[in-house]
């Protein structure tokens, strides 16, 4: 039977051709399983160097720069690791980021709080003026600091509520740290009547101050004339205490607890407002 050698180069041809598509589908494969392996070692790399930088750098509990800085070198890791991953897919990273170009002042300005809230988180870490822990006051929120993360600065206020503060707006404004030192002053005002003895009022207000539980002894209470009001002589009573908020009103109570009863027993008044009219004299 004759063969027809048009025929078979017809059929090696579509072999050949075949071939080629079975190759060229292999690499295509081979670069797919390139690529999500590079984008899986990137999310690896990330969590390995935020856990690496918070062994290294925090030993301190309530220093958190390396959690801060790892979140930070994570980010830009996985990043890194996406775009290689496109480019092993054959993906033309120039042009995709020249296109995007033309929307980048934009998207700039949309993210420009996002970074100011994360250099401020960084500075916030490395300046330190609060930690995990402290009782804080910032613009008009107060309570127990939670957490610093990149975006914003938790506060668990005293009434148990979350209260999430942007980084940037926390550094702006002044931060009161109540519990950076160990012990807080606080003024209880107190008003007698104009006929008390002074001399023996301050006595008798500084020992009531003194007996009060958690009023420290060293430094000592204070009593001090403030002003002459319009119904009663002013004396300034100051003492030292704990500086947490719980110590501050358990032992501002008990101050005032014990001057009144001491005022009782020494006779001395805490007097009402009084106002007197005068309409001039009669004929």
């Amino acid at each position: 039977m004759p063969v027809d050698l048009h025929l078979l180069d017809v059929l090696a041809a579509a072999a050949v051709e075949d071939v080629d598509v079975v190759v060229e589908d292999d690499i295509a494969l081979s670069e797919a399983l390139q690529a999500l392996a590079v984008f899986l070692a990137s999310i690896l790399l990330a969590v390995l160097l935020r856990r690496l930088l918070v062994r290294a750098v925090d030993r301190d509990a309530n220093r958190h720069v390396g959690l801060v800085a790892g979140r930070f070198l994570g980010l830009v890791a996985v990043t890194v690791g996406v775009v290689y991953a496109l480019d092993l897919l054959g993906v033309q990273i120039g042009p995709l980021l020249g296109a995007l170009g033309v929307g980048g002042i934009a998207i700039a300005f949309a993210a420009q709080d996002m970074l100011q809230n994360l250099i401020a988180g960084v500075m916030l870490q490395i300046r330190r003026p609060l930690r995990l822990g402290d009782q804080v006051a910032s613009g008009d929120f107060e309570g127990v600091v939670t957490d610093v993360n990149l975006r914003t600065t938790v506060l668990q206020t005293y009434d148990g509520l979350i209260v999430y503060l942007p980084n940037s707006e926390v550094l702006k404004n002044p931060i009161i740290n109540y519990t950076s030192t160990p012990l807080n002053r606080t003024t209880l005002a107190v008003g007698l009547a104009y006929d008390t003895d002074l001399v023996r009022a301050r006595e008798v207000l500084l020992a009531a101050c003194a007996a009060a539980d958690g009023v420290a002894d060293t430094p000592p209470p204070e009593v001090w004339v403030e002003e002459f009001g319009d119904s009663s002589i002013n004396l300034a009573v100051r003492y030292w205490h704990p500086a947490d908020i719980a110590s501050r009103w358990r032992v501002r109570s008990g101050v005032a607890i014990s001057v009144k009863s001491a005022l009782d027993q020494a006779g001395m008044t805490i007097p009402f407002p009084q106002r007197v009219l005068w309409s001039g004299e009669r004929d």
